[in-house]
């Protein structure tokens, strides 16, 4: 019989779910893009990037687990949420900083999300265009409808209240994800296998060759970092997934060994994915790695649709915590207004006992916001430029900063010691880091914006 905790509740979580949970959170569709960031750096700088970025994740994850409690990383007071942690160890202008923080990466990731469905779409699209009419058939397709589509679906999707509670959803995407990342590191084994040659060079990406400018060259290069860096987006879900785990023995310890488990598993992955994807297919190492396959088709198709299946789900995941958030803060602004909080019910003429429960606000107002989304993807169709930008707003606030400070703020570290200036340094590495990836994303954005129909999204 589980006994309760603490607090009431009773957690049944180990340190192989903690595990599971982990890896779930850190693979995504940042993984497409690990061959062209290789590409971008080289056989170095390349591997070396992807090694430092899970390494600085792990340590500074390592530290976030002693402030699930504080002020005693055992016996202290829960913190539930990663805000938590903040609002424990420093205090409410830190807490809108990094709930700003957070909001802006959700926010961007269901933009870049939006991106990365129509790209599948159209992959699909053109897979099965070339088996059927040749290589050498025109195959090229507007993605812009494909965006318009998977909008109208998230728009009826945003509807339903709490859906990434619902157990089903990340089940169905943690599922999704493995399947797309596994065909695409066994679609890169396999034409690697038959080249029977390495490709790529000792630093990238060549200036003057395919009209690659310098400027270009080391904007793609600063962008590579970025998207690395999204690629292991993990800080942010680290205390809900340490929520989850039952004591004895101390929280913090089992999510120390879940962690290095979780990241480590997935740094092999990365690094094997990054790597052999870029020696297969060298210095064309394509944005989204799937977009460079046509045979198989079928295989590439199953992949594709993986990936939207994946994106579907995680698409409201990442909303449902901005729409909680402004209808919270509407709901409390106009107390008595009908449109904020009057239920409707509608039964659903399909599912036999089921109806739908929504209030005005929530039918207007989510609509707009994924309208106003699904616009902005149309803007921006660029996927490594965006998750380049993505992981350069997260990278240093989220993944270092703020671990590293509610650890030193719990752990009583005083100014001037070694601790407190190898901590620092730390820091201001990663902030030079992300600080050269948002410029390198920016600056190729803008580049990209020159030679590009805006609302006209293409492979």
């Amino acid at each position: 019989m589980d006994m309760a905790d603490d607090d009431g509740r009773i957690r049944t979580g180990t340190v192989w779910t903690a595990t599971t949970h982990a890896i779930t959170a850190v693979i995504g569709s940042g993984v497409l893009a690990l061959p062209w960031s290789v590409a971008q750096m080289g056989w170095i700088m390349g591997p070396i990037a992807l090694v430092a970025c899970a390494y600085v994740t792990y340590y500074t994850a390592i530290l976030l687990t002693d402030c699930y409690r504080t002020p005693d990383p055992v016996k202290g007071r829960r913190n539930y949420t990663y805000m938590d942690v903040v609002r424990s160890c420093l205090g409410p202008r830190d807490v809108f900083i990094c709930g700003v923080t957070q909001y802006v990466m959700l926010w961007g990731t269901m933009i870049g999300y939006t991106i990365t469905a129509a790209t599948s779409m159209m992959a699909v699209v053109r897979s099965n265009c070339y088996h059927y009419k040749g290589h050498n058939a025109s195959c090229s397709s507007s993605g812009t409808l494909y965006m318009i589509i998977f909008g109208i679906l998230e728009i009826v999707l945003s509807q339903f209240p709490n859906l990434e509670k619902i157990t089903l959803i990340s089940v169905v995407a943690a599922v999704m994800s493995f399947a797309y990342s596994f065909i695409g590191l066994f679609l890169c084994i396999m034409k690697f296998a038959s080249h029977h040659s390495i490709g790529g060079t000792i630093l990238g990406v060549k200036v003057g060759v395919d009209s690659v400018s310098a400027s270009t060259k080391a904007w793609h290069s600063l962008q590579a970092l970025g998207n690395i860096s999204f690629a292991y987006t993990y800080a942010m879900l680290l205390i809900e997934i340490q929520d989850t785990l039952k004591s004895p023995p101390p929280e913090n310890q089992t999510m120390k060994r879940a962690t290095f488990y979780g990241i480590g598993v997935t740094t092999v992955f990365y690094v094997s994915l990054g790597c052999i994807g870029y020696a297969a297919f060298g210095n064309d190492a394509p944005g989204n790695v799937l977009t460079g396959f046509q045979e198989p088709f079928w295989l590439v198709d199953i992949a594709n649709i993986a990936v939207l299946i994946h994106l579907i789900g995680a698409y409201q995941v990442y909303g449902q915590p901005i729409y909680a958030k402004y209808e919270g803060w509407l709901a409390k602004k106009w107390p008595e207004s009908v449109f904020f909080h009057h239920v409707y019910t509608l039964q659903l003429p399909l599912l036999k006992g089921q109806a739908l429960q929504f209030t005005p606000c929530k039918l207007v107002f989510r609509t707009v916001f994924v309208v106003i989304t699904t616009v902005i993807s149309l803007m921006l169709p660029f996927f490594n430029a965006i998750l380049g930008l993505l992981g350069a707003v997260a990278f240093w606030p989220l993944t270092v900063y703020y671990p590293v400070t509610v650890y030193m703020a719990q752990a009583k570290i005083k100014r001037g010691e070694w601790t407190w200036v190898i901590l620092q340094c730390l820091s201001m590495a990663a902030l030079v880091v992300s600080l050269l990836a948002a410029i390198g994303s920016v600056a190729d954005i803008a580049q990209r914006f020159k030679h590009v129909t805006i609302f006209k999204i293409e492979l």
